[in-house]
């Protein structure tokens, strides 16, 4: 691909307060990562108290060598308790980018924080709004935000060639997505997307 790659250090869905097992494998996938050629890479990790776990951080910043690629705190952010510490910690701990959608539940449901984060920021880190940001709602969080860069997966729906279909059986959470449809990035909502950031920005 000709755009930049940030990889996503994750060892496993859920909450943010990892093992020293689960430290390890983020280390290692830091590593490879690099090996292979990312351009960026993207992890966080929170406190038993929802805060930004200082500590561990810096062990994945420095330890795992993730220098000189520039780093990004994912939406781990959202489940802080003071984001405006936590953006301060994360400016002190040298992260390039912060991804939140305002410790709310979409970008535009917590755009009001998104501003003010983006105004305690000063240019010192990137705040990057993502979740829920659609062609439908792109140009009022832009122009309410202030912000110069966003996060979407741009997707949509693929129905599966599967011919035959058990009704019976779900594979996985009551409320997952339908077996028998993919998710998949839609060009046409990206190009959508990128248009409506141009005339913004």
């Amino acid at each position: 691909v000709r755009v930049p790659v940030f990889v996503m250090i994750r060892p496993r869905g859920g909450d943010f307060l990892y093992s020293d097992r689960e430290v390890e494998v983020m280390k290692a996938d830091i590593r490879l990562a690099k090996l292979h050629g990312a351009d960026g890479l993207v992890f966080g990790a929170l406190t038993e108290y929802d805060a930004v776990m200082s500590r561990l951080t810096m062990c994945l910043l420095i330890a795992a060598a993730c220098r000189p690629l520039p780093v990004t705190f994912h939406r781990a952010f959202d489940m802080v308790h003071d984001p405006q510490v936590a953006l301060e910690t994360l400016i002190s701990l040298g992260f390039e980018r912060v991804l939140t959608s305002g410790c709310d539940s979409s970008a535009l449901e917590g755009l009001s924080l998104i501003k003010k984060l983006a105004e305690q920021a000063k240019g010192r880190i990137v705040v990057v709004p993502g979740g829920g940001i659609t062609e439908r709602n792109l140009q009022r969080i832009l122009e309410g935000s202030t912000v110069s860069e966003f996060h979407c997966s741009a997707r949509s729906a693929r129905d599966s060639g599967m011919k035959f279909r058990n009704p019976n059986v779900a594979m996985g959470a009551s409320f997952s997505a339908p077996e028998y449809s993919i998710k998949v990035a839609d060009v046409a909502k990206v190009r959508t997307l990128n248009a409506i950031a141009k005339n913004i920005l």
